[in-house]
């Protein structure tokens, strides 16, 4: 058996990090993630006029609950989902008028239903070139609060986003959700929000969050499920054993049911209070539904040629908004490798095969490399046009799962 340590959760790190800098006082984040989209979002806070100190191991941001420090400021969010649709929420809290742009990849990816949200709360959002995409500009005076409804069936943090901000409106917000994706994300800021001091009334579809804003503490930040999938797989396809420390019973991330998954599929599993293990077995098709679940659906991809019967990935429409188009990504890769695939509009089946060596397109998409380079341990050859793009998650994964694979 072998444990592998994972760095720390984007999706939590980088709520952890509007949280702070929405709270009275100072935080300090424990073992934050370190990497490109992370390093994006303390950047925007600097500019924004937020104090962000950053050491080996904790990073202390001070928190302003009154908004933005610098009016006018300019912000580039990187290609950080997170970051181009968290902080412009977090900007409308403030007053003045505050400037977003984003990659080439990042503007491509939508964000019409956050931005309309917003001007239904009296926030001025101009869109600079295509409508609902960035580059934007908020011009605010505070968000006085009230009713909202919103559609989140591309994505769950358009509603994460109108969540943080709740508390900083004047008289809190009602949120009616019309249709939502990868719910378990949304758990997550919840629990968080709890730890900062708040807490969200939820009726069905529609989340009440009270006035009153943040208290500031010293939040842990766990290691990152979805890049525990990685390893996680490896352990299905090779027999071997790994345990993952940090994510067990109590762990706020969704994306440990990958596990289920693999369990369901043959591999066998052991989820404790604290650490997770997943040891290889013959693995079996079957049908899934990842709709909750869905950034871990490549990594069921990469694997999939390996099980026994095929392997059919529903309801996961939203991975077509991703980085790339996720579904399309996988299978081009998947043929590239021989295997016989198949898809529709939110669903992808993969049918068994023997992958031979061939070069992995990655569109620019960690998640495309670290699930492929899992299939690389059954199919030596495996090479990928831009390894590099790791570093939004994970800028050690080759050398870590190189030293796991021994």
């Amino acid at each position: 058996m072998s444990v592998v340590e994972i760095p720390g959760s984007k999706s939590v790190t980088a709520r952890a990090l509007f949280l702070a800098a929405a709270a009275e006082g100072v935080t300090t984040l424990v073992r934050p993630l370190v990497s490109d989209d992370t390093e994006g979002f303390a950047e925007g806070l600097l500019a924004l006029g937020y104090e962000v100190a950053r050491e080996a191991g904790e990073w202390r941001i001070g928190g302003r609950p009154q908004g933005p420090r610098t009016d006018g400021a300019r912000v580039f969010c990187r290609d950080g989902a997170t970051t181009a649709r968290f902080l412009p929420a977090l900007a409308a809290a403030g007053r003045g008028t505050f400037h977003f742009d984003a990659s080439a990849q990042m503007r491509r990816r939508p964000l019409g239903p956050l931005t309309t949200a917003l001007r239904e709360l009296g926030v001025e959002v101009e869109c600079h070139g295509e409508e609902g995409h960035h580059p934007l500009s908020v011009r605010t005076g505070g968000v006085a609060g009230g009713e909202v409804t919103l559609d989140a069936g591309l994505s769950s943090q358009y509603l994460t986003a109108l969540l943080l901000l709740g508390p900083l409106t004047r008289s809190g917000l009602r949120i009616r959700v019309t249709d939502l994706v990868s719910a378990p994300y949304v758990e997550i800021t919840l629990a968080m929000m709890r730890s900062f001091g708040v807490e969200v009334e939820r009726e069905g579809d529609l989340f009440s969050v009270p006035p009153g804003g943040y208290t500031a503490t010293r939040y842990a930040i766990e290691p990152d499920a979805s890049t525990a999938s990685y390893f996680f797989a490896a352990a299905a396809v090779t027999g071997r054993e790994v345990t993952v420390d940090g994510l067990g019973r109590g762990a706020l991330q969704g994306d440990l049911r990958f596990v289920e998954v693999l369990e369901r599929l043959g591999a066998k599993v052991e989820i404790g209070a604290d650490a997770t293990t997943v040891k290889g077995g013959e693995l079996t098709g079957g049908t899934v539904n990842m709709r909750d679940i869905s950034d871990t659906m490549p990594t069921l991809a990469a694997i999939a040629p390996f099980a026994s019967g095929p392997v059919r990935i529903e309801d996961v429409y939203n991975t077509r908004v991703k980085e790339c188009d996720r579904l399309d990504a996988c299978a081009e890769n998947l043929r590239r490798l021989g295997v016989d695939v198949a898809t529709g509009r939110d669903w992808i089946e993969i049918r068994p095969g023997a992958p031979k060596a061939a070069e992995i397109a990655t569109r620019g998409d960690h998640r495309i490399v670290m699930s492929f380079a899992v299939t690389g341990l059954r199919t030596p050859g495996i090479a990928f046009d831009d390894p590099g793009c790791v570093r939004k998650t994970f800028p050690g994964f080759h050398e870590a799962f190189a030293a796991w694979a021994g």
